[in-house]
């Protein structure tokens, strides 16, 4: 299962995620769910790294799965929109009755 964590600071801002796990939905070259998760979350610091000036954090372990990233500050306009965006489409498949048992997403105050 993939483990999501999105860190909120008081004013319920998105401030950074933590994820770990592989889903087990298939095959590893296969997994659809892992995939995708994938895409939203890597596409997410990519795009916050290349389109905003916040100063972030990473730490990321390929052969565990997990990637630990926090923005250092409070999120620009453009970095809220960005994690809003990613956690849109982590919840949308955490609800997903085909796919929920493969991801879990929990949020946590930071």
């Amino acid at each position: 299962m993939i483990h999501v964590t999105i860190y909120q600071n008081k004013r319920k801002e998105y401030t950074g995620f933590k994820a770990y796990g592989h889903a087990g939905f298939s095959d590893e070259g296969q997994d659809i769910v892992c995939a995708a998760a994938s895409v939203l979350i890597i596409n997410t610091v990519n795009a916050i790294e290349k389109f905003t000036e916040d100063r972030t954090s990473l730490v990321s372990d390929d052969a565990e799965g997990v990637i630990d990233y926090s923005l250092k500050d409070r999120p620009s306009k453009e970095a809220e929109l960005l994690l809003d965006t990613m956690v849109l489409g982590l919840t949308e498949m955490s609800d997903d009755e085909n796919y929920a048992e493969y991801i879990d997403l929990t949020f946590e105050e930071v």
